[in-house]
């Protein structure tokens, strides 16, 4: 559970201990049946498989952040942005992440790093420009959640998998191909077309899988995230303001900036699609903008405030 006091979620601990554990299984299955597949190319594999894991668990938050655009910047560049965040983080009694901006007009924010040490949260200049200091603090809140949670790191492991299954399987065939496929005799060379469905059979399985898990996680994180903001801010109705107005503005945005920005939808605080595909995405990253909102509703019923 985080040491802090965004409100603690068993049910968010759960879901990510299952997740990681189902996820580790699949992986080393996948590995593991490529090896006995492709037995010519098991070093090739184990490196590149290990080489890629342990890229991927420390310079995730590095490669994320790069990939968005996010640049950091410092309490003299943004001043409200980081005065913001630090009361969050006094608030919540936890340490102060690295706080970035994207220069980007769609209104959104995410959060990523494998710990506190490491978190960047970063803010896009759409957004800062289109929401109100409370609604603004309310996102923020939000993305501290996913950071103090720990759920950022879960979801950059799992979703590696889906990369991961590609690139092994690429170099696994090319590797088979041309190293011990190409050494055997014919009738052996009567098998490679069967071992190549196999080994597609296995990579299209484990990335199924992975999207499954990830998509189902990812829609539960946000609901959690959104319910820990609440609480700790105690302004419900501000970051359901903030929302409505996020999911409201990427019907201005041309398609073309919004097709560039889906593939990182799981760690962004609103999905980068209109309000109309959103509604339709039934594996979506993230629940439906009502869901939340009804939620953030019933918290404001509890806490007795608008």
């Amino acid at each position: 559970m985080p040491r802090t006091r965004f409100a603690p979620d068993r049910g968010l601990t759960s879901r990510m201990l299952l997740t990681m554990f189902f996820i580790g299984l699949l992986y080393v299955v996948f590995v593991g049946a490529l090896l006995v597949f492709l037995k010519g190319a098991w070093l090739i594999i184990v490196i590149i498989a290990g080489g890629l894991f342990v890229a991927q668990f420390w310079f995730s938050d590095r490669i994320a952040a790069f990939s968005m655009g996010a640049r950091e910047v410092s309490a003299q560049d943004y001043p409200e942005l980081h005065g913001t965040v630090d009361r969050l983080c006094a608030l919540a009694d936890m340490q102060k992440p690295k706080v970035a901006v994207a220069q980007s007009d769609i209104p959104n924010a995410f959060a990523t790093g494998r710990n506190e040490k490491n978190a960047v949260v970063c803010v896009t200049t759409g957004l800062l420009r289109r929401l109100e200091p409370e609604e603004l603090e309310g996102v923020l809140a939000h993305e501290l959640s996913h950071v103090a949670h720990r759920d950022v790191m879960v979801m950059t492991i799992a979703g590696f998998l889906g990369v991961l299954t590609g690139v092994l399987t690429r170099v696994g065939l090319q590797a088979g191909l041309f190293g011990g496929f190409s050494s055997r005799d014919n009738r052996d060379g009567d098998n490679t077309g069967m071992m190549l469905l196999v080994v597609i059979a296995v990579s299209a399985v484990a990335y199924t899988i992975s999207f499954l898990l990830t998509r189902l996680l990812s829609r539960y994180r946000e609901l959690s995230a959104d319910r820990s903001a609440a609480l700790l801010t105690g302004r419900p109705s501000a970051l359901a303001s903030a929302l409505t107005k996020v999911s409201g503005q990427m019907a201005s945005i041309p398609t073309e900036d919004l097709r560039r920005a889906q593939p990182f939808n799981a760690f962004y605080f609103a999905p980068a699609v209109s309000a109309r595909a959103a509604a339709s995405q039934m594996l979506s990253t993230h629940p439906s903008l009502q869901q939340r909102l009804d939620q953030l509703g019933r918290i404001s019923a509890e806490l007795g405030r608008p």
